[in-house]
């Protein structure tokens, strides 16, 4: 009951907040303007501009009551981990994805190479980008985790409580050898991570595939393009109410655009990231058991998901 009364004085909490702070959103800049302002001459990717056009909340209320909604759609999505390089493989990770070409070698992105593919998001769709101004309100570890599900209304021993508390583990994770990692909460910190890192001059990319033909099909390579240099930040959506990225530099890294077609005519452009030290991934990591290789030897490549995000330099 209470949580309807609250639903019902939201618009009214809403005007009030966005009153008091009317003069902190005119100083702060949109999260689409601080990209344009940050990085002129860098197109912004679709998926980004799907996640920032499902909405800018402006104040923290709307932000809680909004990601109500959105978490309760995650809950019960797979909590993916095949590109995690210090797992082992399940057997029923490499029983679920045996029929499909999760990772190949770099060597395989020649024009007439088929493989088994199936791209589509794997995240909710509907969650959004906060403003940095109001994510950085929003607390964010396992210390505050009570704090956290007590704002979103999501019970301790629930799936959506399980959701949010794996995504925060992962992010607290330590990385891997080489590892530059870093969860962002927002579009702003994703840009200061990436500039940080490679410097202004980079443009993002991401995996397109025509909409309405996701499904598990022989996919040609009709060729593929060299993104960059030997470095780029990689960015992958995380289940959580709103969006979150986890964010790392991997040294040895080449992308690529590889251009796709379907059994059924699908076209894609898709970004395969190759990885060429794989030195310090776990021994028992599924890219080793799928392609019968041992860590460090050839360069292991694999596609990612459509709203992933690669940042390359120019």
């Amino acid at each position: 009951m209470e949580y309807f009364r609250f639903k019902l004085l939201l618009p009214i909490l809403t005007f009030v907040s966005v009153a008091l702070v009317a003069s902190q959103v005119v100083a702060d800049v949109s999260p689409d303007a601080y990209w344009k302002s940050v990085l002129p001459n860098a197109p912004m990717p679709k998926v980004v501009k799907e996640i920032l056009h499902n909405g800018w909340i402006e104040d923290k209320s709307t932000a809680v009551e909004t990601a109500k909604d959105s978490v309760y759609d995650v809950a019960g999505k797979n909590y993916a981990s095949k590109t995690t390089y210090g797992n082992a493989a399940t057997e029923t990770q490499i029983q679920d994805i045996r029929k499909i070409a999760v990772f190949f070698l770099e060597k395989d992105l020649k024009r007439g190479t088929k493989m088994n593919q199936y791209f589509t998001k794997t995240t909710n769709s509907k969650t959004t980008f906060l403003p940095r101004q109001v994510a950085d309100k929003i607390p964010f570890s396992s210390e505050k985790m009570p704090e956290i599900l007590d704002q979103f209304s999501v019970k301790p021993d629930t799936k959506e409580a399980e959701v949010m508390k794996k995504t925060i583990k992962k992010c607290e994770e330590p990385g891997f050898k080489g590892e530059e990692k870093y969860c962002v909460t927002s579009l702003e910190s994703m840009v200061d991570f990436t500039t940080s890192k490679l410097g202004k001059s980079v443009q993002a990319i991401s995996t397109e595939v025509e909409k309405g033909t996701n499904k598990l099909q022989e996919y040609r390579v009709s060729g593929a393009k060299k993104m960059g240099g030997e470095e780029s930040v990689v960015c992958h959506k995380l289940q959580y109410a709103y969006a979150v990225f986890y964010c790392h530099k991997i040294a040895a890294t080449k992308a690529y655009v590889v251009s796709l077609v379907g059994l059924d005519g699908t076209k894609a452009k898709a970004v395969a990231v190759c990885h060429a030290d794989t030195s310090g991934w776990n021994p028992k990591h599924l890219a080793f058991q799928m392609l019968k290789v041992k860590p460090g030897t050839v360069p292991i490549c694999h596609f990612l998901s459509e709203d992933h995000v690669v940042w390359v330099q120019n």
